[in-house]
């Protein structure tokens, strides 16, 4: 491709497939697919992303075809590959000019630069990593950071790889460039300061940028350049010095406004701060020891006393608190139960702990936790106020524990009180003595606090066990809160029965739960509470008695489907139908009189859910308990229950991929429980060949169904589907395991047990391999027991078609007859052992009995 005529051609159509008409765009999309494998044309997309003078858009997607490509054609191996001459070419013109003045575009290019990196540093590119470096010292601004960001993206992809000779090449590039990394770091952070102790935002802003970047680059040399990082003086003396600098960052955020652009970058870089010493004690926790101390005086300095007020900010406690709370389960600082066991590193890490921890540290931070951190927040409040359940979703599901404030704290605080419950347990109990007795309404304050503690005792109760009385605690002071239906004091009633649903699994009298449906039943019918009331009382564990609940049984479901029509959100009609789904589990074919209503709505709330596929997953559970339930009688479900299967289990339909597991399991407890075999309900099973075909992990769950038609109606079933079925079962044999193939087996000898005369004939062309296999000797004695079990059928229940197999297979084998026969008797009785299971021993012992009687 000459690059000056090429040149005009490829603008052209890049500059129509930047097009928004689609007539344009897809022409020229094609055009450009086509040219991917053409000498020169990376060449011409580098001139032309370089080219400051042309169009953005067209820019753009140059430097994306060129960054596609490199995955594509940059190795030697790969298919159409690049050659050598344009790849030094390439890369020459990659690294010329750190000028690019378009940040987006700036940051793809380092993106395909490091592409290039990851398969040609150093060996093919020793001049990238001196050019970068070279580069960064240039006083030009937009140079200096056009080199240091991709000084970033290369260091980040260098670390990445993992193969030996890459991880030794990496530490061999970290050693050599870690002195000049600091240092400039440092260079960037000290101006920084500088700049902002002068007042210069704008200069401080730009000299930010460059120490994050050089940071970033640190973090990776740091935590992935050494094999065992303690022995370098400059990598400790880095990592110490990130706590002097995290002071100074926090003490700067006092000076900077909220709303300035630069306290957005300056917060990133905090908590990258605090990412580097995440990663190095997750990768290095013994090099990490001798930061121990110092990690844990600074983070709980910041988060559990007052010198961290006024500066510290969200992210930034969930960081502190995640690394207090890897230092205290790190598995290697806990020595073995026998001391002699553990390593000298593992000794002096649990050492430093457990001087850090000392009773008083211990208890300002469980105090801390519960009385400061686990407080509902007036955002909070107001939002349970407005919205009780969009509150609810947001605190139980919307966020993760590692970047969340409220789930992080919760986690940390079990953690530790898991770690030190001794210690804690009786702090703890002091708190929940304090708060006995009534509550005063107006004092939202004390409402709050006890709505923390309590959170604390449900958190902690497989610690607490033998530590709290729950049964009196629930009779003497929880149950009278339960009831006090002052406006205020909804937090509290929320909160028990919260509490209750932690503590049921843990302690609880089977002989109070009468009292506990009671309360939940009040409890219902208040709209603010009824979200949380579902999601977190789970009362139908193992010492669920049916006897104890059917009082209420009528107005639970009625309220619980109340509910389930009444909200809104995906999640939280998810965890109703979860209820739902237990209720009539436990209470089975009791529930008949009371899912009348529920019947009708579900095929309006399994339309509406259409684009929910987790809410129809949890429709198909329902449905499966509600068949269960209803048993025969869920034959007058089937005008939805059949189509709601058919979906569930056709791979050809998108759904599939989250209904398919819970389809299966509903389409064998409606064959399990039908009266019969209906034309809608065979007709489903065309289905069941391309489910075959998948062989995935539902398979077991698909012979299973594939019996369930057999006992219910096999000469109809047989008739429909047997030679699709042992078309599916000879390349199934080819391809499965050994338990895969004795499920295939189990199905055909099924076959034969229910239909002696038609099933030899249906599934005949099996039956020369399994005799086969019973003349080889088949090794697997499990497989051999059921290819016995299988021609014994056809020898006693279908002589005849015996007599034509074995002509068959001496035709196929070139033996005479009598040999084949004695040959087969003979294997037979050898391998009488393998036969286990009486049934079939039995069944054995008279085919070949059955023998004796013949003219042979």
């Amino acid at each position: 491709m000459d690059l000056n005529s090429a040149s005009t051609i490829v603008l052209q159509v890049l500059t129509q497939a930047t097009s928004q008409d689609t007539a344009v765009l897809k022409p020229a999309e094609e055009q450009l697919k086509q040219w991917e494998t053409q000498p020169g044309f990376y060449s011409v997309l580098l001139n032309i992303f370089t080219n400051h003078t042309l169009d953005v858009n067209v820019r753009w997607l140059a430097v994306l075809y060129f960054k596609n490509g490199i995955d594509r054609y940059w190795r030697r191996v790969a298919p159409h590959a690049l050659s050598e001459e344009e790849k030094t070419s390439l890369r020459a013109g990659l690294i010329t000019n750190f000028n690019e003045p378009v940040n987006q575009i700036a940051t793809q290019i380092s993106v395909l630069i490091a592409k290039v990196a990851r398969v040609d540093c150093p060996r093919q590119w020793p001049e990238l990593i001196p050019t970068l470096l070279e580069s960064v010292k240039v006083q030009d601004d937009l140079r200096q950071h056009r080199a240091l960001l991709t000084f970033y993206h290369v260091t980040k992809t260098l670390a990445s790889k993992r193969l030996a000779a890459d991880r030794k090449l990496f530490y061999d590039l970290a050693s050599g460039i870690y002195s000049f990394a600091c240092s400039l770091w440092n260079h960037h952070t000290d101006t920084f300061l500088q700049q902002v102790c002068t007042g210069n935002e704008a200069a401080a802003t730009n000299s930010l940028e460059r120490t994050l970047l050089s940071l970033k680059v640190l973090r990776k040399l740091t935590v992935h350049g050494f094999v065992e990082p303690h022995w370098s003086v400059e990598v400790m003396g880095f990592l110490h010095a990130v706590f002097e600098r995290l002071k100074q960052f926090l003490e700067c955020s006092r000076s900077i406004r909220a709303e300035n652009v630069c306290r957005d970058r300056l917060e990133k870089t905090i908590i990258l701060f605090t990412k580097v010493l995440l990663d190095f004690l997750d990768q290095h926790p013994f090099s990490f020891t001798t930061l121990i101390q110092r990690s844990l005086e600074f983070a709980v300095s910041y988060v559990f006393t007052e010198a961290g007020e006024g500066i510290v900010f969200e992210r930034f406690i969930v960081q502190c608190m995640n690394l207090i709370k890897m230092i205290v389960k790190n598995y290697a600082y806990k020595p073995s139960k026998n001391i002699e066991d553990s390593s000298p590193e593992t000794l002096e890490a649990h050492k430093i702990k457990t001087a850090f921890f000392t009773y008083p540290t211990l208890m300002e931070i469980c105090r801390r936790l519960v009385t400061h951190y686990f407080l509902l927040t007036n955002e909070e409040l107001t939002m349970w106020e407005e919205d009780p359940e969009g509150f609810t979703v947001e605190e139980t599901g919307g966020y993760s524990w590692k970047y969340s404030l409220r789930p992080c704290t919760e986690v940390l605080f079990i953690d530790i009180f898991h770690e030190y419950n001794q210690t804690l347990t009786p702090v703890l109990l002091e708190m929940v003595h304090g708060l006995q007795g009534s509550t005063n309404m107006e004092d939202t304050s004390a409402i709050l606090i006890k709505d923390a503690v309590y959170n604390a005792v449900g958190l902690a109760a497989y610690e607490l066990f033998d530590s709290v009385d729950f049964d009196q605690w629930f009779k003497n002071q929880l149950l009278a809160e339960l009831q006090v239906s002052h406006n205020r004091y909804k937090p509290i009633r929320r909160r028990v029965i919260w509490l209750i649903g932690q503590w049921i699994s843990v302690k609880f009298k089977s002989d109070l739960r009468p009292m506990l449906y009671e309360a939940i039943r009040n409890l219902l019918q208040d709209q603010d509470l009824v979200v949380s009331i579902n999601k977190s009382c789970y009362i139908y564990d193992f010492e669920f008695r049916t006897d104890q609940f059917l009082p209420y049984l009528e107005s639970m479901f009625t309220l619980l489907f109340q509910l389930l029509q009444e909200v809104t959100q995906c999640d939280t009609k998810m965890h109703v139908l979860h209820v739902l789904s237990c209720v009539i589990e436990r209470v089975n074919i009791q529930i008949r009189p009371y899912v009348g209503c529920l019947v009708q709505y579900l095929p309006l709330l399994w339309k509406q859910s259409e684009e929910h596929n987790m809410l129809r997953c949890a429709i198909l559970t329902t449905l499966i308990h509600l068949v269960q339930g209803l048993g025969t009688d869920s034959k007058n479900l089937y005008p939805f229950l059949l189509p709601v299967i058919q979906l569930s289990t056709d791979v050809s339909q998108p759904p599939h991929v989250y209904l398919l597991e819970d389809g299966l399991e509903l389409w064998l407890v409606t064959l399990e429980n039908s009266p019969c075999l209906t034309p809608e309900l065979l007709r489903i099973f065309q289905n069941m060949s391309a489910l075959l075909e998948l062989s995935s992990e539902n398979l077991k769950n698909c012979f299973k169904i594939i019996n369930a038609y057999i006992f219910l109606s096999s000469s109809e079933f047989l008739q429909t589907y047997a030679a699709d079925l042992c078309r599916s079962f000879c390349e199934l044999l080819e391809e499965l395991t050994t338990e895969g193939q004795v499920q295939i087996l189990k199905v055909v000898e099924n076959v034969l047990k229910v239909n002696p005369v038609l099933g030899p004939q249906m599934f005949q062309p099996l039956l020369p391999s399994i005799f086969k296999g019973i003349l080889d000797g088949e090794r697997y004695p499990v497989v051999m027991s059921t290819y016995l079990g299988i021609v014994g059928r056809v020898l006693l229940q279908n002589a005849s078609f015996f007599s034509l197999l074995l002509s068959q297979m001496a035709c196929e084998l070139g033996q005479e007859l009598d040999q084949i026969l004695s040959n087969m008797i003979e294997m037979w009785v050898d391998r009488m052992d393998n036969i286990t299971q009486p049934e079939r021993r039995k069944l054995s012992a008279l085919a070949l009995l059955s023998l004796l009687p013949s003219l042979n």
